[in-house]
């Protein structure tokens, strides 16, 4: 008995141990970068946890020195309208592979599984052809239609697996209600999707945020700029700063810090419950 206890004491103090290791591992980068954004040096060379002098500095050059606040309002504008356009054309494209019968549907669900396959990179090319031919270069509209059709393969499968959990006895039921199938839709599957529809909401919010390949290609107007561009320029460029690229990666967290807080129950439910993909 003593032995066990031993031992399960030992087994519990590695777990601790591994978890502070993890969380030391995880958060010291995270304070270094908030501890650099305060620092009044303009170098990297003096950055650290605890600045020598705390000052709000390096905030004020982004929005003076630099474009950032353009760069902000840019990004948000292409997030917001992503989630916008991925919740309505991910969840009606998966009501119809969840709830309907029809030639082809097998072969259509292969087909977005199979797309999930390809990495995104192999497509720049021929997405900057694309929007060379169509003139929609430094448009930030095609970022918005790049991101909502990339994520269409792996949100129809997740939202699919979470619908065919809501018995179908209520489609027959609504049938003979003379409920039709657009109003199936919005009134008893839309309300009783709610979880994973926050998944696809935050998921496809957050996507833009530091996306750096595709708006690269893509833009290279500074007015037309995301901020991914703008703060990796912060660092490279020939007016490199870095302590006000950490100013930057901070408000940059912001957003999505307070939509994981608000939501993270229902990321939870709705990844859980969207793992089964049904048959």
């Amino acid at each position: 008995m003593k032995a066990y206890k031993a031992k399960k004491i030992i087994s519990a103090v590695f777990i601790y141990l591994e978890l502070i290791i993890v969380a030391v591992i995880i958060i010291y980068p995270i304070l270094w970068i908030f501890g650099s954004a305060l620092n009044e040096s303009s170098g990297i060379s003096r950055s650290s946890i605890i600045p020598e002098r705390v000052s709000l500095e390096n905030f004020r050059k982004l929005f003076t020195e630099f474009n950032y606040g353009k760069w902000y309002l840019n990004t948000l504008y292409v997030a917001v309208l992503t989630m916008l356009f991925s919740i309505v054309i991910h969840t009606m494209t998966a009501f119809v592979f969840a709830r309907f019968d029809f030639k082809g549907r097998k072969t259509g669900l292969l087909s977005v599984m199979i797309l999930q396959m390809f990495p995104s990179f192999m497509s720049l090319t021929a997405l900057y052809m694309i929007a060379l031919n169509f003139g929609m270069l430094n448009n930030l509209h095609m970022l918005v239609i790049v991101y909502v059709s990339g994520g269409i393969p792996a949100n129809i499968w997740l939202v699919r697996g979470y619908m065919l959990n809501i018995p179908k006895s209520m489609d027959e039921a609504a049938a003979i209600d003379g409920v039709t199938k657009i109003q199936l839709f919005f009134k008893i599957i839309l309300p009783l999707s709610m979880p994973i529809m926050f998944f696809i909401a935050v998921t496809s919010f957050m996507g833009p945020w530091m996306d750096y390949m595709l708006p690269r290609y893509l833009i290279n107007m500074d007015e037309r700029r995301t901020l991914a561009i703008g703060l990796f320029d912060l660092i490279t460029g020939t007016n490199a700063d870095f302590p006000a690229f950490c100013a930057g990666a901070v408000l940059v967290a912001i957003p999505i810090t307070i939509m994981y807080m608000i939501f993270q129950r229902y990321l939870l439910e709705g990844l859980m419950a969207g793992a089964n993909k049904g048959e």
